[in-house]
């Protein structure tokens, strides 16, 4: 009935019950769990990213989980491939993949594809640096203006780090970002059903978090950034060290700000993130079916919707 193989998309803001109900599908279901969560790939960020447990982990196992040092990068380039090959993989094995997180430019950037915009090129970028600090951003910003006025008007002048990727990317490829990014890849070949899980009050949800941060706390999330702090390698200006709760721990741990400070901050950049997830998921444009966080049925209603309306090949064990 459908050219493309099955998958299953399980989205949501944080603390909304994500981890618990895909556990299910995948121990219940004929499912694999792929992580659609930027800051789950680090080892050693463990209780601060709330990742799955090992036990959790040796039950239902999850892909995309520690592979990286939090020294390096990770691109949604890169999550796109590793996540197409991983779902191939699922497929040929006879189960279906699903896919779960909170990471909504992963998600999109599966469902739409990604603009061929050429990888970073170091010394391009200290060249440009280079070139800014001689002349001043404001002379690198009317250069964007002459090869890329489009990108010039949503770029500010105080957004180096932006302006710098669209020279960047002009100097590399001889085209601007604005013509590129007109240029898509392949839409996923997968046929998608997309399940969003959230409470349907924003209180509850506030509640969640910060229950949640407090629970990190006792679980050792201090000692956890402390040993991260500790590594020569590692600052503040890295992606994995900006995931919040660990930007408000590290300051706590310079001195720059006191104990409830920093649990007063981690929580209120947490409710900040929900609410980022919930605008990506209101504004969604496929097709979405929403569960509620704290009803007890939400296994029963996917199953039901998966195999009833969607003709998905998912079957209970």
């Amino acid at each position: 009935m459908h050219k493309h193989p099955s998958a299953i998309f399980l989205m949501g803001p944080t603390a909304s019950g994500k981890t618990d109900l895909a556990i299910r599908l995948a121990t219940q279901a004929n499912c694999e769990i792929i992580s659609v969560d930027s800051a789950l790939i680090y080892k050693g960020m463990d209780i601060g990213t709330a990742k799955p447990t090992l036990s959790e982990r040796q039950l239902a196992p999850h892909a995309l989980v520690d592979i990286l040092d939090p020294v390096q990068a990770y691109s949604v380039g890169d999550f796109r491939r590793d996540a197409l090959s991983l779902m191939a993989s699922i497929c040929k094995r006879g189960k279906t993949p699903l896919l779960v997180g909170g990471t909504m430019l992963y998600y999109k950037a599966l469902i739409d594809g990604l603009s061929p915009l050429p990888a970073a090129d170091l010394d391009i970028r200290a060249q440009i640096e280079q070139e800014a600090q001689l002349s001043g951003w404001q002379f690198m910003h009317e250069q964007l203006e002459k090869i890329d006025p489009i990108a010039a008007k949503r770029i500010h002048v105080n957004d180096p780090q932006r302006l710098s990727r669209a020279l960047e990317v002009y100097r590399i490829s001889g085209k601007s970002m604005t013509e590129l990014t007109q240029i898509k890849s392949e839409p996923i070949p997968f046929n998608v059903r997309q399940f969003a899980i959230a409470p349907q009050e924003k209180s509850t949800l506030h509640q969640r978090i910060e229950l949640r941060f407090t629970k990190m706390l006792q679980a050792g999330f201090e000692q956890e950034v402390r040993e991260l702090k500790s590594r020569a390698d590692l600052h503040m200006d890295l992606p994995s060290m900006r995931c919040v709760g660990y930007r408000q721990m590290w300051q706590y741990l310079e001195g720059e700000i006191g104990y409830d400070e920093m649990q007063f901050r981690g929580v209120v950049a947490t409710r900040q993130l929900a609410k980022r997830q919930m605008t990506w998921l209101r504004g969604w444009k496929t097709e979405l079916t929403w569960l509620e966080s704290t009803d007890s049925c939400n296994y029963d209603k996917i199953m039901n919707e998966l195999i009833g309306r969607f003709n998905l090949e998912v079957h209970n064990r």
